[in-house]
């Protein structure tokens, strides 16, 4: 389609979307027309690119900015309250969009509100383009590749990181820990309105605390396990009868009481408005860490795969998890959107399904790895 852009960043003024174009600026090829928008010129005009004046709050100004650009990328959250009109703009246009979404809310609205419309014009929307989720899904389809063909296939994640969050990231975290009954509704809605794979079963399932690899396996309640059972339902190559557990991998008991205990009081304070209040008061959105503590920032996910009487363990890794990698994965993401030769692909989809290994190639060019640890019979 002939549009006046090839990707459009919307949110570059954000602490994440700065990253962002950063990494595009140093990355993108030089035919690659991109551009940036937001509300305020002033904020965008230092990056030296095309500002395009655009609002989430206004409808038209989002129809008017993905009718210019065949990709978007948004990095505006916490999206349950300012993502949808962009998602709703690129489905009616034929515009793919790309963002860094870990609402699980979000996902499965935009799956029942946009679907559909999307299949019919060819747009590709694909959330969790970051840390969330992109080590998970591309991590568990190469594990996947590793397996024998057309068996049941059980592939358990566990993440180790270091780094801290922004104030992004935070209020996000906080919305969505005071919305636990609109979370479920919109599951509920998700799985009546999503066809199922036809002679095949590919789901997430919540583990239980064990050892495992060395460590303590915690279950981690985070959108990731949900983009890779949409993933294992999508491709065929996953098998007949797919499972995925997700887990924080813990060295210490004690770090895992406290942990639990933690995340049960931010979720139960984010209930009371007072207290949510008080807590979205002690970062502000744009905040971040500094370079140097990004610099130290690291993150592993190992995945065991079993299937077929074979076992294989691999790990993904990278630095900075927040930011430096997530803006990387998101760069690539549409990099790899915009220019490779990939599956046709259309509506609500992921990023394995769409992109699979040309954007894992593109990742481990830019630095991170994708390493198979061992390989054993049983």
């Amino acid at each position: 389609m002939s549009r006046a852009y090839d990707v459009v960043l919307l949110g570059a003024s954000g602490f994440t979307g700065a990253l962002t174009a950063e990494y595009l600026e140093k990355n993108a090829p030089s035919s690659l027309k991109w551009a940036v928008a937001g509300r305020n010129r002033a904020k965008l005009e230092p990056f030296g690119k095309d500002v395009i004046q655009a609002d989430v709050t206004d409808p038209q100004s989002l129809r008017a900015l993905a009718e210019s650009t065949k990709l978007v990328i948004s990095t505006v959250g916490p999206y349950i309250q300012y993502g949808e009109p962009l998602v709703a703009a690129c489905a009616e246009a034929g515009t793919d969009y790309l963002d860094l979404t870990g609402e699980p809310e979000f996902v499965d609205r935009m799956y029942v509100g946009y679907h559909e419309r999307a299949l019919q014009t060819g747009a590709r929307l694909i959330h969790a383009c970051g840390f969330d989720s992109i080590p998970y899904d591309l991590g568990v389809q190469y594990t996947v590749e590793q397996l024998p063909q057309r068996v049941p296939i059980q592939v358990d994640g566990l993440l180790r990181a270091g780094g801290r969050p922004s104030g992004g990231t935070f209020h996000t975290a906080i919305t969505a820990f005071s919305r636990p009954k609109q979370n479920l509704d919109a599951h509920n809605a998700r799985k009546r309105a999503e066809a199922r794979p036809v002679g095949r079963s590919a789901r997430a399932v919540t583990g239980r605390i064990h050892r495992q690899q060395g460590f303590w396996a915690v279950p981690l309640p985070t959108v990731d396990p949900q983009i890779v059972g949409y993933s294992a339902r999508l491709l065929d190559s996953y098998g007949p009868d797919f499972r995925y557990s997700h887990y924080a991998a813990v060295e210490r008991l004690p770090i895992v009481a406290g942990g639990i205990g933690g995340v049960v009081l931010l979720a139960a304070a984010a209930q009371v408005p007072p207290a949510r209040r008080a807590l979205l008061g002690r970062l502000q959105p744009g905040d971040g860490p500094s370079p140097e503590v990004r610099a130290k920032s690291w993150f592993k996910v190992r995945f065991v795969g079993r299937g077929g009487g074979k076992q294989v363990i691999t790990e993904v890794a990278g630095g900075d998890p927040g930011y430096d990698e997530t803006a990387k994965m998101l760069g690539e993401s549409a990099l790899c959107l915009a220019l490779d030769d990939l599956p046709q692909t259309a509506g609500q989809t992921t990023t394995a399904a769409a992109m699979g290994p040309a954007l894992r190639e593109r990742l481990v060019k830019a630095g991170m790895t994708f390493e198979t640890l061992s390989t054993t019979d049983y």
